[in-house]
């Protein structure tokens, strides 16, 4: 019996996704549940399961761009597998006969393997074929850390950075002497150095396709410049008041919800105060007309391998920092692991972006439409500041952060996107007034 594996529908505005990795082949066995392939959707990526044990045909390859509800594979519940590993075999003397064979072949391959560093000998992933190919790796010398030490995308693109196994001219050489059996020869390697050498003296590019994701990234960020009259406007706040509590209480906070206590947590309830006084902020343009949001949903901009996703923690106004912070753990590990969804992505009233863990003193973060404000989180570092105490004037080093607010100009004017600044700014500097409501 077939049954056909069918592109799944992912959100009500998506048509067609990206075939991102079979994460197994053609013709191999695969069991009920498991994870078999991995789409690219332009929100983000989707696990598609198999829905029974057979064995696999696939019909589209990495990278193949498939309308929702098209076939891309099939799977035979009585097939007989030709790639990977053959299914269980019956509990039969004919079984038992026709695994008996088998064994010096098995012994032979796992005597050719013996000099290598990890069991790579597999057929690569899609994925982490193009990784090799593109950078000229030897997959014999990079140790894989996936199941089984299978090789992953991760130590494929790590070693193409130079950070472990095979990578540029020197290493591949050295790879390929320290792969032993199951690597290729010197000689091989070093027949192939003047090409390494020629291809970094010459340079020269590559063309990779655009992700689905980062196509759509780059689509959104343009017609929001297009569609927007955006405008940046900047503060400085003094963090001083929030660094002394999250010093104060970052033990207890961790050991009674088990997750750090941050910044975040803070800026998006000083965040949350400023909307409610300048609603404008929370607002959105459809046509003609102007939407007020009567609920704070806050999306917080993360960077990830695949580019930039915005999760959205909703209903933010009816949390306590520590749900937030644990909301914003929750979405990091869905991130880091490639399980945010759809869902996960929708619905957001007002963006926060925090570009101060990459180190960024000043930016100007773009819309992310249609919403009609982004605020913008910097470096925090000691600086010489005027500070009034007992009605004088002195000159203390504190720690400062800049703030900014981009906004959509048709929508806010400046006195309003300035007043929302200092409040955060107010807010950040006197936490109590989160507490208060005030």
């Amino acid at each position: 019996m077939k049954s056909e594996i069918k592109v799944p529908a992912v959100g009500e505005s998506i048509s067609e996704a990206t075939i991102g990795e079979w994460t197994k082949k053609s013709g191999e066995f695969v069991k009920r549940d498991e994870i078999i392939l991995l789409l690219e959707t332009d929100k983000a990526s989707v696990e598609v399961v198999a829905p029974s044990d057979g064995v696999l045909t696939t019909t589209a390859k990495a990278g193949d761009v498939v309308k929702i509800g098209a076939t891309v594979a099939m799977i035979d519940t009585e097939g007989v597998a030709t790639a990977g590993l053959a299914q269980p075999l019956k509990n039969t003397d004919a079984a038992k006969s026709s695994a008996a064979p088998a064994a010096p072949a098995a012994a032979s391959s796992a005597a050719s393997m013996s000099g290598s560093k990890s069991p790579n000998a597999e057929v690569l992933s899609p994925a982490v074929r193009r990784v090799v190919d593109e950078h000229g790796l030897n997959a014999a010398s990079i140790a894989g850390t996936g199941k089984d030490g299978r090789l992953t995308k991760a130590d494929a693109e790590q070693a193409a950075r130079g950070g472990g196994g095979s990578g540029g001219l020197g290493a591949s050489v050295n790879g390929a002497v320290s792969a032993g059996a199951g690597g290729a020869s010197v000689a091989t390697a070093v027949a192939k150095a003047p090409e390494y050498a020629a291809k970094v003296a010459k340079g020269g590019e590559r063309r990779v396709p655009m992700t689905t994701i980062r196509k759509r990234i780059a689509e959104r960020l343009v017609q929001a410049q297009h569609t927007a009259a955006i405008l940046t406007t900047f503060n400085e706040v003094d963090m001083t008041a929030v660094m002394q509590i999250r010093e104060r209480y970052k033990d207890k906070f961790k050991e009674k919800y088990g997750t750090g206590l941050g910044f975040m947590g803070f800026f998006v309830k000083a965040s949350i105060e400023a909307l409610k006084e300048i609603p404008l902020a929370n607002a959105r343009i459809d046509g003609t007309d102007m939407v007020y949001h009567d609920f704070f949903n806050i999306g917080m901009a993360v960077g990830t391998e695949k580019g930039l996703i915005v999760p959205v923690i909703k209903n933010a106004d009816q949390m306590s920092i520590a749900e937030i912070e644990l909301g914003i753990k929750h979405f990091a590990t869905k991130a880091r692991d490639g399980k945010i969804s759809v869902d996960d992505l929708s619905g957001g009233t007002f963006t926060i972006s925090n570009g101060g863990v990459y180190g960024s003193l000043m930016s100007t973060p773009i819309l992310n439409a249609p919403q009609s404000g982004i605020l913008g989180l910097h470096k925090i570092e000691d600086r010489p500041v005027v500070v009034v105490k007992g009605g004088k004037k002195e000159i203390e080093v504190r720690p400062m952060m800049y703030l900014a607010l981009s906004y959509d100009h048709r929508v806010l004017d400046g006195k309003e996107a300035v007043t929302f600044l200092v409040r955060v700014k107010e807010n950040i500097e006197d936490p109590s007034r989160i507490l208060l409501e005030i």
